[in-house]
């Protein structure tokens, strides 16, 4: 029982002891208001369209864990004699960014004091030298984004200008577009028509300004090979402008004569309206291809399985991820992703075009390779992992 008695009381010692000493992180509050901050500065916000003014301080000598500090109160004066109170940040903080009021040109000086709950406010700081708010032409921080402009467009010149003296630019094989001219020579020899659907969504629609460029030199094929062509729409709009690249494009091939109105129409904006219009026309048509390009939706198996009922030779290409698995089962081609962005220039050779596209593909060939290092770097905590990261700070 002594054993017990001695244990227990040497406990309450040892918690009377740790709530009655501070620790060794923390400061006595000796009363009194608290230090002024030191060494303030004030200075032109950088890299901003003027209107704003910094500024920077170092802190109280009692800011710290227990401290008396309980924030800073910013002062500003336009002539150094009448300050006024502009704003109030947290203990802790050194830096004030002043944007009320502020115009450009006039000058601005600034003092700062500790505030204090339960000790008040402290003396006022020395004031800051005289600042001047300007604006900037350039906002620095964004000076990796105008390096990479400046490659991607220097890329761009050099290989349009390298397609424009003929030389050959290498373009991965794509069978989707490759197929095309068999599809073509097939439906002109059995005497068929083709079928081009350019999806289902608008002209603001990236894959449907894809299909209607990959319909330009279709057309143009058909026009040649004297066989018919078929363009479906349910976009009124976009009915009018492949209605016009199809002309154009018999135009082009020297046979403006054997254009026809009516083989480019509107049929309906509802969407299964529109796919019970266009299956219609394959099973009375039976076209000998299908060319389904553009944006899908739920409508896509239901065209595809109708097309590959008929014995039609079908190509589809979407951006759309989630209909790729049905027209990748129900046709013979498929057209994946950014492919169908590429088919224009894969088909037309057009120098604009290809240059475009083997600068994009230098750009991510460019944005792989600092991925790569930076993983690297991350993964082995090597030093320049922070600069390769402020890389693409923008």
């Amino acid at each position: 029982m002594i054993l017990v008695s001695l244990l227990s009381a040497a406990f309450l010692i040892g918690v009377i002891m740790v709530s009655v000493v501070p620790s060794s992180s923390q400061e006595i509050a000796v009363p009194g208001p608290p230090a002024p901050p030191t060494q303030v500065t004030a200075r032109d916000t950088p890299s901003d369209g003027g209107g704003s003014i910094t500024v920077h301080w170092q802190l109280s000598a009692d800011d710290a864990e227990g401290g008396k500090v309980s924030g800073y109160g910013i002062y500003r004066s336009p002539d150094a004699e009448n300050y006024e109170y502009i704003g109030y940040t947290v203990a802790g903080t050194e830096e004030f960014e002043d944007t009320e009021g502020v115009e450009d040109g006039n000058p601005y000086y600034y003092r700062v004091i500790s505030k204090s709950r339960e000790y008040g406010d402290s003396e006022f700081s020395t004031p800051s030298p005289v600042a001047f708010s300007r604006p900037q032409l350039f906002h620095l921080g964004r000076l990796n984004a105008l390096i990479a402009i400046v490659i991607f467009v220097f890329l761009i010149l050099y290989y349009v200008g390298s397609a424009r003296k003929g030389k050959k630019l290498f373009i991965r094989r794509i069978a989707g577009l490759d197929a095309i001219d068999e599809a073509v020579g097939r439906a002109t020899e059995m005497g068929k028509p083709i079928l081009f659907v350019p999806g289902l969504s608008s002209m603001s629609d990236v894959a449907t300004i894809a299909a209607i460029n990959i319909l330009g030199p279709v057309a143009k094929k058909v026009a040649e090979y004297e066989t018919t062509i078929i363009v479906p729409n349910r976009n009124p709009i976009v009915a009018t402008v492949t209605r016009e690249v199809v002309k154009g494009a018999y135009l082009e091939a020297g046979r403006p004569d054997a254009f026809r109105e009516d083989s480019v129409f509107f049929i309906t904006t509802s969407q299964f309206a529109y796919t019970a219009a266009v299956d219609g026309i394959m099973v009375r048509e039976k076209p000998a291809t299908n060319l389904f390009l553009g944006m899908f939706f739920a409508e896509s198996l239901i065209l595809a399985e109708t097309g590959a009922s008929t014995g039609a030779i079908q190509i589809a290409g979407t951006d759309a991820v989630s209909q790729l698995p049905f027209f990748v089962t129900a046709c013979d081609y498929t057209i994946i992703g950014e492919e169908l962005y590429a088919a224009s220039a894969y088909l037309s050779r057009e120098p604009k075009l290809l240059g475009s596209l083997k600068a994009q593909d230098w750009g991510k060939v460019v944005i792989l390779f600092f991925i790569i290092v930076g993983t690297v770097f991350g993964i082995l905590k090597l030093p320049g992992f922070a600069s390769i990261r402020n890389l693409f700070n923008v």
